[in-house]
């Protein structure tokens, strides 16, 4: 059963990764972006979050680490930090649009459902490996999926936080693809994805019950959210801003 585990968990990963590729080519002649520009980032992006993802959430439990280097690498048993990924991929995409001197905004524009559609299907990938999950429910009537998730490890049924996470962003999700065309100049998505997703973060991770910690009762996570949150909204009136500006 560790062995179908492990298979699905990368399945689903890379499910996500497809599935948020088409989305992106799908929004290329929408946003203005030639394809080849996804097509080549592709191959700098997705091994380059994979990475950051993994050495974020490696740097805040280097106690569980640091006598078995090697396990390190073990990415099939989980251990991948959303906002390392997200960190690496503007990185490359700030480094991508510099060289081949292309907008940033319209980059952005079109990689930010994808990036939400695969955050969403890449939570299912902690339902398989019975990992992500809030605290612990004592109330009988209250043990069903969604609401929880019962994990076998500990023989109790905990709060499914991976399905709140991946429901609440399908709904960033669509709310994005509802209001883009309404959006008249282009840069919009980023800081709605950085409010929207701040927002859905801040909350799941309150409810989590293995959240990453800076200091004693101060989880990672929710200090990321909330600076994720401030700099969305600075940046949403930059763009305006400049829009009235033009205008």
């Amino acid at each position: 059963m560790e062995g179908l585990n492990i298979a699905w968990y990368g399945i689903i990963i890379a499910c996500g990764m497809v599935l948020g590729f088409a989305l992106a080519i799908n929004r290329c002649r929408k946003t203005g972006i030639n394809k080849e520009h996804i097509y080549n980032l592709a191959l700098w992006l997705i091994p380059v979050c994979i990475i950051c993802a993994r050495a974020y959430y490696v740097i805040f439990e280097w106690d569980n680490y640091k006598n078995d280097l090697l396990s390190v690498f073990e990415i099939n048993r989980g251990g991948l930090a959303i906002y390392g990924g997200v960190l690496g991929g503007v990185a490359v995409a700030l480094i991508y649009c510099k060289v081949k001197r292309i907008s940033f905004w319209s980059l952005a524009d079109t990689l930010m459902p994808s990036l939400v559609l695969g955050q969403a299907i890449g939570r299912w990938g902690n339902f398989v490996n019975q990992e992500a999950y809030g605290n612990q429910i004592t109330n009988p009537s209250l043990c069903f999926f969604p609401y929880g998730v019962y994990v076998e490890e500990i023989d109790q049924w905990r709060q499914a936080t991976f399905f709140y996470e991946s429901a609440l962003n399908l709904a960033l999700l669509t709310a994005m693809l509802i209001c883009c065309p309404h959006f008249r100049r282009k840069g919009y998505l980023l800081p709605f994805y950085m409010i929207g997703y701040g927002t859905i973060r801040l909350f799941v991770a309150g409810l989590r019950s293995d959240s990453l910690y800076l200091l004693p009762g101060i989880r990672v996570s929710q200090v990321l959210s909330g600076c994720l949150i401030i700099l969305g909204i600075v940046i949403l009136f930059i763009i305006r801003k400049r829009q009235a500006v033009r205008q």
